[in-house]
């Protein structure tokens, strides 16, 4: 049996009047989709240090809170169907984060070097996430 790959995804949330989500799109890849920041996490990486560094690897942001763990999800990568294990967490961004840019992601993975185009978008959400990302939305109590 395949092993599960560790992930983590974090639901960025700034709350200003209302309650507002963190996204990205790829720049020049609209059929990637809209998404929150997630990715693999390291050996030995505790799974808190592993959805920080994701956040700011993929969008620049270092000022956030870790809330708390949402949900742990079972499901295959979409094209590979490898198993993986996704853990949810809740983050706060301050209130004063800017509603959108764009960031040139750092770090070692597979996305290094790709832009995404950052905004905040108000809860709930008008269309779904990518890869079903928004299924523990619902977890969050603002």
């Amino acid at each position: 049996m395949e092993q599960s790959r560790i992930r983590v995804a974090a639901y960025v949330i700034r709350c200003r009047t209302v309650p507002e989500l963190l996204v990205f799109d790829h720049v020049g890849m609209p059929e990637a989709g809209t998404q929150i920041p997630a990715g693999g996490v390291h050996p030995g990486e505790d799974l808190e240090q592993a959805v920080l560094r994701e956040v700011a690897e993929e969008t620049g942001l270092f000022d956030i809170s870790v809330i708390n763990r949402i949900a742990v999800d079972h499901r295959p990568h979409p094209q590979t169907r490898h198993p993986r294990r996704t853990t949810f967490f809740r983050l706060d961004a301050r209130e004063d984060t800017p509603d959108a840019w764009t960031h040139r992601v750092d770090g070692t993975g597979a996305d290094q070097g790709m832009k995404f185009a950052c905004r905040f978008v108000v809860l709930p959400l008008e269309k779904p996430l990518a890869d079903q990302q928004d299924a523990w939305l619902d977890q969050i109590s603002t």
